[in-house]
């Protein structure tokens, strides 16, 4: 099933011997577009410590009750290696949680085949004639970076010929954790809201706050006008 990740800020992890804390961001990785951490702000017990928790560590959902279970401890998790959650995510230190909690790494040799946690979207057809950002497109080539789904909120959307909106929210397939979709708030059209497809995506330009995609201000104005509670396909 599809979800849209704005609902799942706030959720609850639940240890196996108590709640660990809340949901306040997720890290995904810019090449599969797939959920690969949960940023969780824990409770007192933990002082408040912030903490990133594997998408794979989920032993079940409940989406109705807003308590999402791990397979973990409150004492693994309080003695896990600290990662500073303000700055950029080195792959040394994914390497030591994934160490610590003896979590198979998501990146290594089956990561550009999709045979670890969730498939490359395809490529899509991109017309060379099209006017698109360079910088953004050279950034493209940098390989796989995690980012943040609440930074990249508000992102704004150069489409073919120029900017028309901003990032708002994202659909999330619930059973691979893959993001499909951008919930885009266009400016050019009454602020109507439109899905785009993550396969139309060219690059992600941090520098200026803005995602690049192979779409026409027309393409994106021809589709259909989403509501806010219809966002769950």
């Amino acid at each position: 099933m599809q979800r849209n990740v704005n609902d799942l800020l706030g959720n609850n992890l639940e240890a196996t011997d108590g709640v660990l804390g809340h949901i306040e961001d997720f890290y995904f990785d810019d090449a599969t577009w797939t959920i690969r951490y949960l940023v969780v702000k824990t409770g007192s017990w933990l002082t408040g410590r912030t903490v990133l928790i594997s998408s794979k560590a989920l032993v079940r959902h409940s989406w109705e009750s807003g308590i999402l279970p791990v397979n973990l401890t409150k004492e693994q998790v309080r003695n896990s290696p600290d990662v500073d959650t303000v700055t950029p995510v080195s792959r040394q230190q994914e390497e030591e949680l994934a160490a610590y909690y003896s979590w198979d790494p998501y990146w290594g040799s089956g990561f550009n085949t999709g045979e670890v946690w969730g498939v490359i979207p395809p490529t899509p057809v991109f017309d060379p004639n099209t006017i698109v950002d360079e910088q953004a497109l050279k950034m493209a080539g940098e390989g796989p970076q995690l980012r943040s789904c609440r930074n990249l909120r508000s992102y704004k959307i150069q489409a073919t010929h120029g900017e028309i909106g901003h990032v708002d929210d994202f659909i999330m397939e619930d059973e691979t954790w893959q993001i499909a979709y951008l919930v885009v708030k266009t400016h050019l059209f009454g602020d109507k809201k439109v899905l785009v497809g993550v396969g139309h995506i060219r690059a992600v330009d941090s520098e200026d706050s803005k995602v690049v995609v192979d779409l026409s201000a027309e393409d994106i104005k021809n589709k259909a006008a989403i509501d806010e509670w219809d966002y769950i396909l």
